[in-house]
């Protein structure tokens, strides 16, 4: 079924989609919905063909500091102080005591002077032509919108925790709608004053072509699939019978145990938009050489848009496997083709290796996360969530990958990994977004298939 096929007629070509190039967080956030667009395409704020020149240089200049401050942590010497840097412009307050901190921080009025010298000013005269619904990943597009006085202003959560940044000066007036990912995020919005009628906690927006349709279908024939791989001697199995019974087609899970015969284990490596912990894929490569040339591991590298780490991991690729398609290196000139082609190799990914980003939410797809060390506070947060429900397992050496991974294995600790995303993470995030812009509401569920 195609992707388009489960979003309501209705709803197409009726919004402005809008998000960031920085990074992929911000856009894959939105990917999901792109079948809304006005024009059916995603607008990026940062390189609106509207913006002004005195725009274009600010953003470049945000984005060429953030890569920087994002690949620069691991440096001798100023490593740390880079990342101390990054942590106080993202900062996020801890989460207790709950209070009040509705008031305005430095950053919350360093964005109101950038939005009032320019910057989203392409993006927001475009979405004027015509006026319609905005939906963004972005605060900054978000606040930008409200301050031009846009009527009706959708703001995607795309982290567990978030800065005060992501709320308007005077949050209490606001009338920015957020879809908040979880209940931690909601509240945060609470806290720093934006109204509860305001915050509707939908899920994160995943891939409808990895959920299937509201039976999610899809999602448990690949869930079946992988912890069968994920269970080489039936250790899970063997704890959790009862609840897969209860959750997974029965009869479809015992079919496909039963036609599996010896199956590869499938890695997706996957490094951030800036770049950052590339390394760390050649030596899960180097680790696991052995296990990739006779065939027990296949692995993804996965280099996003950016061909500098296509031709970086080519080269690994080359090195280890030489012709074999025992490595493959996933990579597209654009966007949206790296999201389409990303969201493919899931469909037979085992194991996720990647930095607690907004992937870490791609758990509640049944797949187990390997977390890198986590860049900025945000991404701390995601760690802290993933480790709490237990669909995270941080990596340990990747030198000696071939060790540990398959202790793991071994263990049933990866089938169990992928089967608390599975349960405890939010799967309806994109049915409750299409359901409220289409009828106001949704259906809040506690059901782990329903919500």
């Amino acid at each position: 079924m195609n992707n388009n096929d489960l979003i309501p007629a209705v709803l197409k070509d009726k919004f402005w989609l809008v998000s960031a190039d920085m990074g992929y967080g911000h856009q894959r956030a939105i990917f999901p919905l792109k079948a809304l667009a006005q024009g059916g395409s995603i607008l990026n704020a940062n390189n609106s063909p509207d913006a002004k020149m005195k725009e274009l240089r600010l953003w470049k200049e945000m984005q060429r500091t953030y890569e920087f401050m994002s690949r620069a942590g691991n440096l001798p010497l100023i490593g740390n102080i880079i990342k101390s840097l990054l942590d106080t412009m993202l900062y996020i307050p801890t989460y207790y005591p709950l209070k009040d901190r509705s008031k305005a921080t430095l950053q919350v009025r360093y964005l109101k002077s950038a939005i009032k010298k320019g910057l989203c000013g392409g993006v927001i005269f475009r979405i004027t032509k015509p006026e319609l619904p905005l939906i963004t990943s972005f605060y900054s597009s978000a606040i930008a919108a409200e301050m031009a006085y846009h009527s009706i202003i959708y703001c995607i959560i795309c982290d567990t925790d978030i800065s005060r940044v992501w709320a308007s000066e005077d949050a209490d007036k606001s009338n920015i709608l957020y879809f908040a990912p979880g209940s931690v995020s909601a509240q945060r919005l609470h806290s720093y004053g934006v109204p509860e009628k305001n915050i509707l906690l939908t899920g994160f927006p995943l891939p409808l072509d990895l959920l299937g349709d509201r039976s999610l279908n899809t999602l448990k024939h690949n869930l079946s699939r992988r912890l069968i791989n994920l269970d080489p001697y039936g250790k899970f199995h063997d704890l959790y019978r009862h609840s897969i019974n209860a959750f997974l087609v029965k009869n479809e899970f015992n079919n496909i145990q039963t036609d599996i015969q010896k199956k590869s284990l499938t890695i997706t490596y996957a490094v951030g938009g800036a770049g950052a912990q590339k390394e760390i894929g050649r030596q899960i490569a180097e680790s696991l050489a052995k296990e990739i040339k006779n065939g027990e591991v296949k692995l993804n590298l996965v280099a996003g848009i950016r061909p500098e780490l296509r031709d970086y991991f080519e080269k690994v690729k080359k090195e280890i496997s030489g012709d074999s398609e025992n490595i493959k290196v996933i990579w597209a000139d654009n966007n949206d083709s790296y999201f389409e082609l990303f969201n493919q190799c899931l469909h037979t990914t085992d194991i996720l290796w990647t930095k607690p980003s907004e992937l870490s939410f791609y758990c509640a797809l049944g797949i187990p996360i390997i977390l890198t060390p986590f860049i900025g506070p945000q991404e701390k947060c995601n760690r802290r969530w993933l480790r709490e429900i237990g669909a995270g397992i941080k990596q340990q050496d990747p030198e000696y990958t071939n060790q540990w991974l398959f202790d793991l294995l071994d263990r049933g600790r990866l089938a169990e990994a992928a089967w608390n995303g599975f349960l405890k993470g939010r799967k309806y995030g994109t049915y409750n977004i299409l359901d409220f812009l289409e009828t106001g509401t949704f259906v809040s569920s506690n059901n782990p298939l329903k919500r």
